[in-house]
């Protein structure tokens, strides 16, 4: 009996390395030709072009037409998720020695700054957070479990974050999740979320419609800086 539909499928996909390299590619939202997505990928004309009928038929990527010119883009948002899941999960599987790689290496550039990660905020941005808080005593590792401490949740609340409604739901208060642009953690759990949120309310970060890519303001970027800053 088939107790995980199309896994397998999806999995064979994008086990090429050609083939992911192209998804790889399109994974800021945009929409690229077969051409440039072979030269991205290293690939001939005539094999990139079986690959991205591959991927086509496989539901992962979708065709879009202009005139006489023909664009590949993710099938939806739901790709990119995926994607960026199983780069999380590869870059944690890693030895410590082979993760020392340049920051944001292969990272399309709308994704590097600021980007969602499910619900809560991943890029430069955030992972730059995650060490002032932790530089700042807000957070603090015990027995491997990151725990948020009473200077953090002082200074948390006074940047207007609801802790004990947070607390109350049913759900890991916080986590540090692997960032697959920068190597390094950011915040995630129900606390990544809510600063977010709150970045989002005020008008720091605004979701982008084709990816998950966030637009910065400048007040927001020396905001976001400026949180836990010594």
């Amino acid at each position: 009996m088939e107790y995980t539909p199309g896994i397998s499928s999806t999995a064979a996909l994008l086990a090429d390395g050609g083939r992911a390299a192209m998804i790889w590619a399109l994974m800021d939202g945009s929409a690229r030709p077969a051409g440039e997505l072979a030269l991205l990928a290293g690939l001939s004309p005539s094999s990139a072009s079986a690959h991205l009928a591959k991927l086509l038929e496989g539901g992962l990527l979708v065709l879009e037409s202009h005139g006489r010119s023909r664009y590949y883009k993710l099938a939806g948002p739901e790709v990119g998720q995926a994607v960026e899941a199983l780069a999380s999960a590869a870059l944690a599987a890693q030895p410590r020695k082979t993760r020392a790689l340049p920051a944001s290496h292969g990272t399309p550039l709308a994704l590097r700054e600021a980007r969602t990660c499910y619900d809560h905020l991943a890029g430069e941005l955030a992972v730059g957070l995650f060490e002032r808080m932790s530089a700042a005593g807000w957070l603090q590792q015990r027995d491997g479990v990151l725990e948020l401490t009473a200077a953090g949740s002082a200074a948390l609340q006074g940047l207007g974050i609801d802790l004990k409604a947070l607390r109350k739901r049913r759900r890991q208060l916080l986590c540090a999740c692997p960032d697959w642009s920068e190597r390094k953690p950011h915040l995630g759990g129900a606390l990544g979320a809510a600063l977010l949120d709150s970045c989002k309310q005020a008008g720091w970060l605004r979701p982008s419609s084709r990816s998950r890519a966030l637009h910065v303001s400048p007040h927001g970027r020396q905001a976001i800086l400026a949180i836990a800053r010594p």
